[in-house]
């Protein structure tokens, strides 16, 4: 039958939509070999911006000599003078002698601390607290120069710190040199005479040298009382840091300045710091015989003590003023031409300075009563016992090696047959 035109045109119409609605459909029934999967959306992600690490903060109110002296590359006298202006005021009438005094001026950090000097940081830059004690602009006051060890003043305040400095001195060189412990004095510098003692030494004597800088520290004398701090009543045979075991050490120039002057020629001069001032590389595997609680437990607040105690690295208990320890050479134990001050090893004292001629410490026998004798024999006895005669930390460690060769070998007994 046909159909009339207006209806034909209504089924083309019709077919032609369904072509172009489906076309998928259409095209699977068309060919079944042929299978036409949805396209997936592939995502890009933006690459990862490199992260620079941000510098550590400076903190400027603590000052690094080795950030100035190994990074900037400044010599002392970039910023120290020698000697400050303040050197006839510090130390009074015929004590005062030309000396490194004060901090440097202001003038030599602001040639790279401008913007640190002028922050806006209240009260005041903390940069300023380097040198002054209350960093305020109200109180201009400065600490004492590390350099015034020799310098007592009530009004004048000493910021705590650790140098980074070892001094390098030469024993070897000063030991028959160095006369009495008497500065130059007045004005008359260039008619200096420097004591010196050119005697020829006894073999046991002490160098007439080493009182000059060093002597008993709190010596305990003719007084009764031997312990620093009063010690609990149930002591026993227990260590307790007793009176005069330190020796004290230059802390100021004082003696060095009376040889070492730009009137009498000697070198180093006081300007040439770098020669005698070196900074220290530090050592993290350097151990000292000492015990942090023990000496809070005693309340040792001394810092002199506690500084001197804490770099111990024998006998932390040894005591310079105890039994004949006083009329012993110091050359007996101490081999001083051998020193390096800036390497605290070499300055060891050896076990077998325990010794001595006549046996002390360390005997052929424990009968003899030799105290390193009796210690070992109870560590052998007891790997856990710990060593007190002469120690306060090392003692709960292994026995060196060095120790049992110290022992004499005993004679053999002679058979009266």
């Amino acid at each position: 039958m046909k159909l009339p035109y207006r209806k034909k045109l209504v089924a083309f119409t019709l077919e032609a939509s369904l072509l172009f609605l489906t076309p998928p459909l259409i095209s699977a029934t068309a060919s079944t070999n042929v299978v036409i999967e949805p396209q997936k959306r592939v995502q890009t992600r933006p690459a990862k911006k490199a992260v620079t690490p941000k510098k550590p903060r400076v903190d400027y109110s603590k000052f690094s000599h080795r950030t100035h002296v190994e990074g900037q590359k400044l010599t002392c006298d970039s910023c120290h003078k020698v000697p400050s202006k303040n050197w006839k005021e510090v130390r009074k009438a015929d004590a005062a002698f030309a000396d490194v005094s004060d901090f440097p001026e202001h003038s030599s950090c602001l040639n790279c601390h401008r913007r640190q000097f002028f922050a806006r940081e209240r009260p005041a830059p903390v940069i300023c607290a380097n040198c002054h004690v209350n960093n305020s602009p109200r109180d201009t006051s400065r600490y004492l120069f590390p350099s015034l060890g020799d310098v007592s003043d009530p009004i004048l305040k000493r910021r705590e710190l650790v140098s980074e400095f070892g001094v390098s001195f030469p024993h070897d060189k000063h030991i028959d040199v160095v006369g009495l412990n008497l500065p130059h004095t007045g004005d008359n510098s260039s008619a200096l005479f420097v004591n010196v003692s050119l005697q020829e030494k006894k073999k046991d004597a002490t160098p007439a040298s080493c009182p000059v800088c060093h002597q008993t520290y709190q010596p305990q004398g003719n007084s009764s009382e031997e312990y620093i701090t009063k010690p609990p009543k149930t002591l026993g045979d227990n260590f307790w840091l007793k009176k005069g075991t330190f020796k004290t050490i230059p802390n100021s120039h004082t003696t060095c300045f009376t040889c070492h002057n730009a009137d009498s020629g000697i070198a180093p001069e006081a300007k040439d710091c770098n020669v005698c001032h070196k900074l220290l590389v530090p050592d993290g595997n350097q151990k000292a015989d000492f015990d942090q609680k023990l000496a809070a437990d005693m309340a040792i607040t001394d810092k002199f003590i506690l500084a001197r105690w804490s770099r111990r690295l024998s006998a932390g208990a040894f005591r310079h003023e105890g039994g004949e320890h006083p009329d012993l050479s110091c050359m007996s134990c101490h081999n001083v031409t051998a020193f390096n001050t800036l390497d605290p090893q070499t300055m060891k004292v050896p076990v077998r300075s325990c010794g001595g001629a006549d046996g002390c410490h360390i005997t052929a026998t424990s009968d003899d009563g030799g105290a390193l004798n009796f210690e070992l024999d109870q560590k052998k006895k007891d790997p856990a016992f710990v060593c007190t005669k002469c120690h306060v930390a090392f003692g709960r460690e292994l026995v060196p090696e060095d120790h049992p060769k110290a022992m004499p070998t005993p004679k053999p007994k002679v058979n009266p047959s």
